[in-house]
């Protein structure tokens, strides 16, 4: 079996994270309504957004540097 099957140790498909997040997110709207929706949703964006800058190796500092304009 190659790397990217289960048994290589790779990390779950980005299929299988979208329907863990829309699960979490429909509890969070059955069970605390709107409002946690909302909190669910927002700290499901900013993880994703941290997990994007991990996997492109980019550091937050160099990201913010990079849409400020400054050059290092």
């Amino acid at each position: 079996m190659d790397e990217s099957g289960a048994a290589g140790g790779a990390s779950p498909g980005r299929g299988v994270l979208g329907a863990a997040a829309g699960m979490a997110l429909g509890f969070a709207g059955w069970f605390g309504g709107f409002g946690a929706f909302l909190v669910v949703a927002s700290l499901g964006a900013v993880g994703w957004f941290a997990g994007h800058l991990v996997d492109r190796g980019t550091g937050l500092r160099e990201f913010l540097d990079a849409v400020a304009g400054r050059r290092p």
